[in-house]
């Protein structure tokens, strides 16, 4: 039996496939375009898409355990769902799902209640399943260098409350230790649910004065305006996007968005080690910055 990987092309998927590697289990990546994925050894590229269901049906054939990211999109909550009816026909024994930091509290923000929804359909039909609940990404962050090297400031509005910020490799990391312990079980396994979340309560000063220490120059924040982030993202990308990144900033801004100090203990013990901080991260990207 194998496990399939959806996403697997995007940023989290990478990284899931990255850390499965090496682990001995047959690792199947769906894609679009097989032809073109460059997956590393011994990962089979799998022709589908979640929005086609009958390549749905197809890819899970043979599948015993499932890595399920719904893309963020018009249809996400019908595209996760179908999957996981799919999953729960096909016999699949075990599914990791990746949802949302604090879905539950940000019930206006669409993308946080298509995955709470999905989370009540796991619950309520006693699905096998991890839920991890990323909070927002720290590599997002690598979008400011701009406005960092150029404009001497840390632009996104995040405000004043705090954000956990977490690593995406944590992300991959801890999907994969789920992955392969769901797959290696003889039987299906109880629920869990892990809060995938960074050690650092960070604002829009606090980033902006550790980019100041580590870049050695003056770094302001730039401050909480949320009509200029909606015309900067609609200038590159669907204003549905836009104004949902909108919707879901304003929530942070408003509420925050930090961890615990349970939700650290258990992902730590998820991951084998403390989840990365945005230091670390930081001090990365200045280095690359630099090479450039």
């Amino acid at each position: 039996m194998a496990i399939l990987v959806t996403g697997s092309t995007g940023t989290i998927g990478t990284q899931v496939l990255d850390f499965l590697d090496g682990h001995g289990a047959e690792v199947r990546a769906l894609t679009r375009s097989p032809e073109k994925a460059n997956f590393p050894a011994g990962v089979t590229a799998v022709k589908g898409d979640l929005g086609d269901i009958d390549s749905v049906r197809a890819a899970l054939e043979g599948v015993s355990t499932l890595f399920l990211l719904a893309p963020n999109a018009p249809d996400e909550l019908t595209q996760a769902m179908l999957a996981l009816n799919a999953a729960r026909e096909a016999g699949v024994k075990g599914i990791v799902y990746l949802s949302v930091f604090k879905g539950e509290d940000y019930a206006d923000v669409p993308h946080f209640a298509s995955k709470v929804t999905v989370e009540r359909m796991i619950h309520a039909y006693d699905v096998p399943a991890t839920i991890l609940r990323p909070a927002y990404f720290i590599q997002n962050d690598m979008r400011q260098k701009d406005a960092l090297l150029g404009g001497g400031v840390y632009a996104m509005p995040v405000g004043a409350r705090g954000i956990s910020m977490v690593d995406i490799r944590d992300i991959g990391e801890a999907a994969a230790n789920e992955l392969l312990r769901r797959e290696q079980a003889a039987a299906p396994l109880p629920s869990e649910t892990y809060e995938l979340v960074g050690p650092d309560a960070l604002t829009g000063e606090t980033l902006a004065a550790l980019w100041s220490e580590i870049l050695d120059r003056p770094i302001g924040y730039a401050g909480d305006d949320l009509e200029g982030l909606e015309q900067r993202l609609k200038s590159f990308g669907p204003a549905w996007l836009a104004y949902d990144m909108k919707l879901m900033m304003r929530r942070y801004q408003d509420d925050g968005a930090v961890a615990t100090d349970d939700d650290l203990v258990r992902l730590t013990a998820l991951l084998g080690h403390p989840p990365r901080s945005y230091r670390d991260f930081a001090q990365a990207a200045t280095a690359g910055w630099s090479q450039n």
